[in-house]
């Protein structure tokens, strides 16, 4: 036993030491330099149904004070597709905050009526590609801007997740893949008709989906327009595994934190 411990304890001092993990945030160059950040935004959505005992207005009303009381950033919808439904968008960089601060607002006395939906639970994080000028903004202050935009009211959120032979296509390939499916959510945001919040959810979501994306914008139809434009380009008819399900918000009340 002693002679086996000795030759474990050589091996291990001989093997190659394993690559370093770099999980910060990577963005576009200045100066030459490369520019990093170890910040990002999570966002979590929560969807209920209000039952009898608890009329929708008076639900979100409640969660509202309670989301002010806890100082949690957050946005309320209104279901579209059910007429007794309504979500809460809650957002921070410390995930932390979803367990002490968002998930005690539903343990109130007054909402015990709320049934919840786990069907639409969508979580994740702002990533970066590595090209952002401004790597701080668009991971922490675009997300927030789009969301708490009084003029953006509408709101479609799903999830989705693509093949597993899109990562095994040729880096060069796959960045015009990708570019085509940017170019046109550009043109949408460039004309105010829909701007989007881009999530990944590796690891986060329960039915295995890697992305949660937000469109939000003045009206509904650009939304679904968007949507519908996207269905032609190659990622989404040759790579997409799946797509949703679909919630589609209204906002009623807006929680800056």
């Amino acid at each position: 036993m002693c002679r086996l411990l000795r030759y474990e304890t050589r091996m291990s001092e001989s093997a190659p030491a394993s690559p370093p993990i770099d999980v910060r945030e990577r963005g576009a160059p200045k100066d030459g330099a490369p520019v990093f950040l170890e910040r990002r935004l999570f966002m979590q959505l929560l969807a209920f149904e209000c039952g009898p005992t608890l009329p929708t207005v008076r639900a979100i009303e409640r969660i509202g004070k309670k989301l002010e009381s806890a100082r949690m950033p957050a946005v309320i919808y209104a279901d579209v597709n059910h007429p007794f439904g309504l979500a809460v968008l809650g957002f921070s960089e410390d995930p932390g905050d979803f367990v002490s601060k968002l998930r005690p607002t539903f343990s109130d006395e007054e909402l015990v009526g709320l049934r919840f939906r786990p069907e639409l639970t969508m979580l994740g994080r702002t990533y970066s590609t590595g090209y952002e000028q401004n790597l701080e903004y668009w991971l922490l202050e675009r997300p927030r801007q789009t969301v708490l935009n009084p003029a953006w009211n509408w709101a479609v959120w799903y999830p989705l997740r693509r093949k597993g032979e899109f990562e095994r296509l040729d880096p060069k390939e796959r960045g015009g893949i990708l570019r085509e499916h940017g170019n046109i959510g550009k043109a949408y945001g460039d004309q105010d008709l829909a701007h989007d919040v881009r999530l990944a959810c590796h690891g986060l979501d329960e039915n295995d989906n890697e992305f949660v994306l937000g469109l939000l914008g003045k009206e509904l139809h650009p939304l679904s327009h968007v949507v519908q434009s996207m269905r032609r380009t190659r990622q989404t008819s040759e790579f997409m595994e799946k797509m949703g399900p679909f919630f589609v918000g209204h906002a009623v009340f807006r929680c800056a934190g």
